[in-house]
């Protein structure tokens, strides 16, 4: 079934299209990537999509009756609102309906049985969409989405107007998934997610029976959750099947036998071309004559499109100095601000390699490039660096560029004394042009450009200081995914050194050699890309899950747990129990909380109004008692 058709869209802002004949259409069920390089209109075509924009020409069809949501970029929400009234709120439907259910319910128990049947048939049909859209379960799935996208249970009851612009972002998001539409506008939703939370909405988005359209730059979040991808270019679109890495091979298969084509057909042109300037007024005239009709009927005819090629720019960094065999040696490094960051950090990066560090949203990752660069000076420890080593710093705000300047001259080296430095007018805009900021845009001030571009004209900068040791703050910030990709190359390729900060998991698995983790105020180095972290991190998963089990823990005692390591040891709150004890009740409250939702999801059970709301006071008693047992389970596991 088909959700939403678009057909020969046409845009124009200016002489030229933005869009110019694009066509697409979204399947119930169907889990749509959208791609293309910046500037090609991708938000302009989601802005269609979603009403908030006309268009010149074309047809936009979406099917009756279909429920449609967008991810908003401003939240608009009343400041007077907890996070949980919020999240209810896109909810309300559900709600009002199991209220629909209530009243039928209490209707049935008061009707002669003439009427019993008619108003249990309505009931049953109702019932069945509360259960089939989990009507039965509405604080379970606010939970598990609001705790997903990092609000804890302690912030359900925080007032919106308290939360940072990235959480409220985030509130937006999950109001969205609470929803549940047919049909979804996804424009960057993993923007001001760290990468636990990104990690969640990719399991939950590729199970999700919703269709969405999506547009992000990460590809490893497109990676997991899309099953076709549409590349818009030159204002129009390509349908490919499968994910990112899918498109990836398909469009290089196409891109190959649309190149031989257009270049078969040509090639017949020309040499259609040569023979009639030749044979015009001689004694093949007659055959001259046929090859100009022949010419003009592959003219009229259906042309072989022209390749759809995407440039990637040829990014690559200067050859640089030798540098010792240790680049950088960190001990005990430690700081903090009103709470703690991190302490005991240590470790040596060697010449050649290149580290990533990874962590999540307030872990202090930037902190400790600042503390690196003794831009922070850092409570404990020491920095040192090796011999020979020039460091070069990209700093994600692009404070490391002057925005007053043109391009061209904001990449002036800042030491030219030495010739093999000096780099004149010619020179900086060649530099420019590898990393793509071509002709008139290298003679714009910076800040009148885009955020992609402030970023390349950055790079460039870095790549004309020639430093041999590069630090690298979200590098891959604003650019597309082709830039990002020319970037990975000349990561690679550079000869000297490389620690860097980047949510972008594809770049650090293709960037990096070694993995600095950030995590409960210390860290971890891990001796490999992305990849290998996360294969760590599932073993470990494993082998707790395996330890839980052997123990009898559930999932959320086992959380308990974890969170009880490493506590100083306190007074007692609860009696002494054992822990095996409490751990037989914790299986037992699981199993009459199990029982109670399955009699609150028989339909005999909605007949006596009574009933419910006996099961769902026992419901309420069962989960206060199990937060009980897991805090008393807690501290026995501590103090015992």
């Amino acid at each position: 079934m088909s959700l939403l058709s678009a057909s020969d869209l046409r845009k124009y802002f200016a002489a030229e299209p933005v869009l110019d004949g694009a066509t697409l259409e979204i399947r119930k069920g169907q889990h749509v990537g959208l791609v293309g390089p910046n500037g090609a209109g991708k938000t302009t075509l989601l802005n269609i999509l979603m009403g908030d924009l006309l268009y010149d020409a074309g047809v936009v069809n979406i099917a009756p009756g279909a429920r449609v949501g967008f991810l908003r970029q401003r939240p608009e929400f009343d400041p007077t609102e907890t996070v949980w009234q919020l999240a209810e709120k896109a909810l309300q439907p559900l709600m009002d309906l199991a209220e629909q259910a209530h009243q039928m319910a209490e209707k049935m128990a008061a009707a002669d049985t003439p009427q019993q049947q008619e108003l249990a048939r309505k009931y049953d049909a109702i019932h069945t969409e509360l259960e089939q859209r989990g009507g039965y379960q509405i604080d379970f799935k606010i939970r598990r989405i609001l705790g997903g996208l990092g609000f804890g249970s302690e912030m359900e009851q925080k007032p919106v107007r308290q939360l940072s612009g990235g959480q409220q972002n985030r509130l937006l998001l999950a109001s969205l998934l609470l929803e549940e539409p047919d049909l979804m506008f996804l424009d960057e939703p993993s923007n001001h997610l760290d990468i636990e939370a990104t990690t969640w909405l990719e399991s939950f988005l590729a199970e999700s029976k919703q269709a969405f359209l999506l547009v992000s730059h990460d590809r490893y979040f497109l990676d997991r959750v899309t099953n076709t991808t549409l590349e818009l270019v030159n204002g129009q679109i390509d349908s490919f099947p499968g994910n990112y890495t899918k498109y990836k091979t398909l469009k290089a298969q196409r891109l190959e036998v649309q190149l031989r084509t257009f270049e078969k057909q040509q090639e017949e042109k020309e040499k259609l071309k040569d023979f009639i300037r030749r044979h015009h007024h001689g004694q093949k005239h007659a055959q001259a004559e046929d090859r100009r009709r022949k010419l003009e009927r592959l003219e009229a005819g259906e042309q072989a499109p022209v390749p759809r090629e995407i440039p990637i720019p040829k990014m690559k960094f200067h050859e640089v100095t030798r540098t010792g065999d240790i680049v950088m040696r960190v001990d005990d490094l430690a700081k903090s601000f009103d709470e703690m960051l991190f302490s005991q950090v240590g470790f040596q990066i060697e010449r050649g390699q290149r580290w990533g560090i990874l962590g999540a949203n307030g872990t202090g990752k930037t902190t400790l490039l600042k503390c690196l660069l003794g831009e922070h000076a850092a409570d404990t420890g020491t920095v040192k660096m090796g011999a020979g080593v020039e460091v070069g710093y990209f700093d994600q705000h692009l404070n490391c560029i002057d925005g007053n300047v043109i391009s061209a001259e904001a990449i002036r080296p800042r030491n030219e004394s030495t010739a093999e430095l000096r780099m004149n007018e010619l020179a900086r805009r060649d530099l420019l042009a590898r990393f793509g900021i071509m002709g008139d845009t290298a003679l714009q001030q910076v800040q009148s450009l885009s955020g992609g571009q402030r970023n390349r004209v950055a790079l460039a900068n870095l790549a004309a200081q020639r430093a041999n040791f590069l630090i690298l703050d979200e590098p891959t910030n604003h650019l597309d995914l082709w830039a990002r990709e020319a970037l990975e190359s000349a990561v690679r390729e550079f000869e000297g050194t490389i620690l860097l900060v980047s949510h972008d998991r594809y770049f650090l698995n293709r960037a990096c050699t070694h993995i600095l983790l950030l995590e409960n105020q210390s860290t971890r180095v891990i001796e490999g890309n992305y990849d290998t972290y996360r294969m760590l991190k599932q073993a470990q998963a494993a082998e707790e899950t395996k330890i839980a089990k052997s123990y009898g823990l559930t999932a959320a005692g086992k959380k308990k747990g974890r969170a009880a390591q490493d506590v100083t040891k306190r007074k007692r709150k609860f009696p002494y129990r054992k822990v095996t004890d409490l751990e037989n009740d914790i299986a037992a409250c699981e199993t009459a909380i199990e029982a109670l939702h399955f009699r609150l999801a028989d339909p005999a059970t909605h007949r006596d109004p009574g009933a419910v709301k006996a099961a769902k006071s026992e419901l309420a008693d069962h989960n206060e008692r199990m937060q009980q047992l897991y805090d008393h389970w807690e501290e026995a596991s501590e103090l015992n």
